[in-house]
């Protein structure tokens, strides 16, 4: 009886039917093709992982970022959906980001020609390192103050911040106030869209923006956002157009009822109660007067839906999504990650960019209201100054075309930026503009902030429909024939919980998304950069950092643990079932059956040097035509010891599925022959 082999097409292919893709491979779970000198892919079983922290993370992780400090000692930041977490030296630290929300009563100090603010604020209990957001505006003395600012001055139930404008200008008081100032009043006429609103001193000009932070009903209108000004009534009063017409006249009434809304953003500093050369700016506060005693002020923040994080040298630069930015430094004591007090009070993302070290922000804001196609970028080596001159390197620019940005991040020799539409890259020039924007990519938008990643200098991305990736010669979509696997059964309602999972040590990329339905990640597809090569399975990883100073690549799982990878053979403290399954061979063509009697393993049984113990199984399916219900054989135990199996069936066509799910055991599939003979017709 003559032999031949079962010689596979790399790669899983599940945009053909079965009987297409024959001689290739059809279904896979945790499997990967490792490249051989012919420029094949030969199947093998996944790498392993174990657990990397003991202890699970008490919500769902959403970011990862590993760095370490200038003494070496490595930190893991664990942006997780209720808390900020550092893991160092097997120690869990949690640094959430503390805030409080107060309506207070309007009681603010100014002098004549100073921009030292005080504001009286009975239990803030506010300290040197704290923030305060003022979220309804306040006019006082000649100044309207709204907007982020840091705490300086302590002193009880007091505090003092200076006074800027929106471009981060200090503004002078043009009188003395004592215990005064007003929040603004918004009044409305029946039928009409125009609010009149006003606010002592406002300073504003016909056709510039009035922002409505806290949301506010009258008269049937709800005010929130940016308002254009129509008119200019007096140096007190202006008109602002509204989206709809007032149903009935009401007002004047103002926000909170005539308080001020604070958002107060805590950071326990680093120095211990009742020590330390006064508090804040030079001058301002006693010797020895310290921080007040406080037990973990304020609420920590829950509910994000992600973080970006990145490294600022050994400080973390953390954003909540939608939030402000924050840092934690490894050299302080501190116990809660510190706002940027400077920096936009919203943010979609963050990185840092490179050259020249700065922060860069996207959907960012300069008064509070998200701006969807906004960046923002700070200093050089200063993240305190956001505000460009001449004398800086600060900046803004905003993208010309799209709904908004979705992503980004530092690729090679750039920053890169995904809107919904096309992918911009931002690219230093120095002074006097710092960066250069182009659109270098048109119909390749990014279908999740989090879909995007670099693998060995080469970027790529999964857009709404297609994969693409961009190198030296430019924008390229990637062919995908595993596309029917994702792409239409993809969860619409939570595409943003994709995550991008670059592995360096076998250059492949993968990207973990939900399936239609499921609310969270299930499912991963994976491309071998190498070889050209797709394959797909059942895991959820819901946040992945590459090779870092920890080793091999870390995700995290729904059970909410963390998990490093290419470690071992198994799949945490179980065995891995890994598998894959063929098309159909065609044994014989036209209408005659083949019989097979015998089959001959072939295989790597165990890692190199170690024991070759592995225990695979294989099964053989068989049907006489496509659209058939295929009959079973097997399936059949295979060993290094196994010489040969004994399947006997007779069919037109055959598929094999290969798989195993014993502990610590590896396979790799090598030339697996099969004894067969014309059996007749029917």
């Amino acid at each position: 009886m003559p032999h031949s082999a079962l010689k596979l097409v790399p790669g899983v292919d599940q945009n053909r039917t079965p009987a297409l893709n024959e001689a290739a491979i059809s279904e896979s779970q945790l499997i990967r093709f490792i490249p051989d000198r012919n420029g094949l892919g030969l199947p093998q079983k996944l790498g392993g992982w174990v657990r990397f922290f003991d202890n699970t993370i008490s919500s769902i992780v959403r970011c990862l970022w590993a760095w370490s400090d200038i003494n070496t000692i490595k930190h893991l930041a664990i942006g997780a959906e209720q808390s900020l977490n550092i893991l160092t030296n097997g120690n869990l630290l949690t640094v959430t980001p503390r805030q409080t929300i107060a309506n207070v009563a309007v009681s603010f100090n100014t002098t004549d020609g100073s921009d030292v603010v005080e504001i009286d604020d009975t239990g803030s209990n506010i300290t040197m390192y704290d923030s305060v957001f003022i979220e309804t505006q306040v006019s006082v003395g000649g100044l309207v103050l709204y907007g982020l600012y840091q705490c300086y001055a302590i002193s009880a139930n007091k505090y003092s911040i200076l006074a800027t404008d929106v471009l981060g200008n200090p503004q002078y008081a043009t009188a003395t106030v004592s215990t005064g100032g007003a929040v603004a009043t918004f009044e409305t006429a029946s039928g009409s869209s125009l609010v009149e609103v006003v606010l002592a001193d406002h300073g504003l000009v016909v056709g510039g923006n009035f922002v409505v932070f806290v949301s506010l009903t009258i008269g049937g209108i709800t005010l929130q956002g940016n308002y254009n000004v129509t008119e200019v009534v007096d140096p007190d009063t202006f008109t602002i157009q509204a989206s709809n017409s007032a149903t009935s006249s009401a007002g004047p009434t103002s926000i909170n009822s005539g308080d001020v809304r604070f958002l107060y953003y805590i950071a326990l500093g680093p120095l211990p109660v009742g020590t330390g050369y006064g508090i804040g700016g030079y001058g301002m506060g006693g010797y020895g007067t310290g921080i007040p005693p406080q037990a973990e002020p304020g609420t920590a923040i829950t509910n994000i839906e992600d973080w970006t994080l990145d490294n600022w040298g050994q400080i973390l630069i953390a954003n909540p999504y939608n939030e402000a930015i924050y840092t934690w430094d490894p050299a302080t004591n501190q116990t809660v990650a510190a706002v940027i007090p400077q920096g936009p009070i919203t943010n979609r993302g963050i990185f840092v960019a490179m050259p020249q070290r700065q922060i860069v922000a996207w959907g960012s804001t300069f008064n509070g209201i998200y701006d969807p196609l906004l960046i923002r970028w700070c200093e050089v080596e200063d993240y305190s100054i956001w505000i460009g001159n001449i004398t800086n390197q600060a900046g803004s620019y905003r993208l010309p075309r799209g709904s908004e940005i979705v992503g980004g991040l530092q690729g090679p020799q750039q920053g890169l930026l995904w809107t919904d539409l096309a992918l911009w890259a931002m690219q230093y020039t120095g002074p006097p503009f710092i960066y250069g924007f182009n659109e270098i990519g048109t119909g390749c938008g990014l279908i999740g902030r989090k879909a995007a990643g670099v693998l060995n200098g080469v970027v790529y991305w999964m857009s709404q429909s297609q994969f693409f990736q961009f190198a030296g010669d430019g924008v390229k979509p990637i062919m995908c024939p595993i596309w029917d696997v994702i792409f239409q059964d993809l969860d619409q309602d939570n595409l943003d919980k994709i995550r991008v999972a670059p592995n360096s040590r076998f250059n492949e990329i993968s990207w973990y998304y939900p399936t239609t339905g499921s609310g969270e990640i299930n499912k991963y597809v994976k491309y071998n950069a190498t070889l050209n090569q797709w394959d797909y399975g059942t895991l959820a990883r819901t946040a992945w950092i590459n090779q870092s100073v920890f080793g091999p690549p870390i995700g995290a799982g729904t059970d909410q643990y963390l998990y490093q990878h290419e470690v071992g053979n198994n799949a945490g403290t179980s065995a891995m079932s890994s598998s894959f399954q063929t098309g159909y061979f065609a044994l014989n063509e036209a209408d005659v059956k083949q019989f097979v009697d015998q089959v001959w393993p072939d295989m790597k049984w165990g890692d190199f040097g170690g024991t070759q113990a592995a225990n695979v199984l294989i099964t053989f399916y068989t049907a006489d035509y496509a659209g058939q219900t295929p009959i079973a054989y097997g399936p059949f135990t295979l060993t290094q010891a196994t010489t040969f199996v004994t399947p006997r069936f007779r069919a037109r066509l055959m598929s094999i599925k290969i798989e195993s799910n014993d502990i610590d055991s590896f396979w790799r599939l090598g030339n697996i022959r099969y004894r067969s003979q014309i059996d007749g017709k029917f």
